[in-house]
């Protein structure tokens, strides 16, 4: 079992940076692919980015491509979602997630959440 703790919100401008980071217990975090999710009033929690357990292969949703970046540091739990370039868009609660299976992007293959944390982007 694992449990995450997210930081790093806040209130932004367009075009700005944030970075986000999830700090997670337990001796098993290399065991976990983990990921980034995020969820805008009245929508859906989606996916954002995600990093394997294995190799460190990224993937990301479409629209957050060559703006965010996924990274993992094994030593220290932690996982990180570094963005740039931020747009309105991008306004949402940033969940953290964490995995034992292997379908990365789907929502319904994460049993470890966060409990979120506020990224709004002011236009």
């Amino acid at each position: 079992q694992v449990q995450l703790v997210e930081s790093g919100g806040g209130l932004v401008q367009t075009g700005g940076s944030l970075r986000l980071s999830c700090a997670a217990s337990g001796r098993t975090f290399s065991s976990y692919a983990m990921a980034w999710f995020r969820q805008a009033p009245g929508k859906e929690r989606e996916f954002v980015a995600a990093i394997s357990r294995r190799d460190g292969s990224t993937y990301y949703a479409d629209s957050v491509k060559g703006r965010f970046t996924i990274s993992r540091d094994n030593a220290k739990n932690t996982v990180a979602l570094q963005m740039n370039s931020l747009k309105p868009e991008d306004t949402a609660v940033y969940y953290c997630g964490a995995t034992l299976r292997s379908y990365l992007t789907a929502r319904d293959e994460y049993a470890y959440w966060g409990q979120g944390t506020q990224v709004t982007v002011s236009s």
